[in-house]
């Protein structure tokens, strides 16, 4: 039976829909379709999008190494503080990104907590480096991983795991063959949301690493340092962001939307 939407919620959603939407359409109402080839073939363009790509794959790499094993921890292991664990870890979702990229130079940067002691052993220190970039994007989108996984962890039949175990595969087996494919959806879902999130990080990027064209400058930060010099290419570079968006919320859509 289809249910006739009452005129005083109706008109609040379509105004919130125009309001989602309005921006988006602006965006491609002002591309400059002319020259829009000319202006992705610029080497400016191409070194900040091969560069936001690898960070971003570097970064969601970092995150399933560590964020899987994090998840299960947090779906799997009851211990004491695990509501706290679970809080610390969805802060950077709610923290703003400036305040992200100053907490890492505090904890990372040459006199930081952890910083100062790389920097004296090797000589190395990480902010305004390719590496700053990489960790920044990582600290930012980690959650987003480990949110779905553990969703997906708490939603999986436990059973398969519990015969696993009565058959004598150890733990590590039983999760390589058995878990992960049991939330590979979930795996995969999350990975795609956290690629995304790298890709269109700010603040704590330009905040850790700078604006070093070549060599910190990502799509993002380029789009910033354009819109003051030269708005069409602000908005080009916009527009190549929102298909990768569009792009990503479509493979969501169509295989992993169940997932999350």
């Amino acid at each position: 039976m289809r249910t006739r939407a009452p005129v005083v919620l109706l008109v609040p959603a379509l105004v919130g829909l125009a309001f989602l939407v309005l921006p988006l359409v602006g965006l491609i109402a002002r591309t400059p379709w002319g020259s829009l080839g000319e202006r992705l073939a610029d080497p400016a363009v191409i070194a900040a999008l091969r560069l936001s790509l690898f960070t971003a794959t570097v970064a969601t790499v970092v995150c399933l190494v560590l964020g899987v094993p994090l998840a299960w921890v947090l779906a799997r292991v009851p211990f004491r503080g695990r509501r706290v664990v679970r809080a610390l870890v969805t802060v950077p979702l709610v923290l703003p990104p400036v305040v992200g990229g100053v907490a890492l130079f505090l904890a990372l940067g040459r006199r930081g907590l952890v910083g100062a002691w790389l920097y004296e052993a090797t000589g190395y220190s990480l902010p305004f480096t390719t590496t700053g970039v990489i960790v920044a994007e990582a600290f930012v989108a980690m959650p987003f991983l480990v949110i779905s996984v553990e969703g997906a962890l708490r939603a999986a039949d436990t059973r398969y795991e519990e015969a696993a175990a009565t058959l004598g595969a150890g733990g590590w087996m039983t999760f390589r063959r058995v878990t992960l494919p049991l939330v590979a959806p979930g795996v995969a879902a999350g990975s795609v949301l956290c690629w995304a999130r790298a890709l269109g990080e700010f603040g704590a990027t330009i905040t850790f690493a700078g604006n070093f064209p070549g060599r910190t400058q990502t799509m993002p930060l380029a789009v910033y340092l354009a819109l003051e010099t030269d708005p069409s290419a602000a908005i080009v570079l916009s527009l190549v962001l929102l298909v990768v968006c569009v792009a990503i919320l479509a493979l969501l859509r169509e295989r992993w939307v169940g997932a999350l």
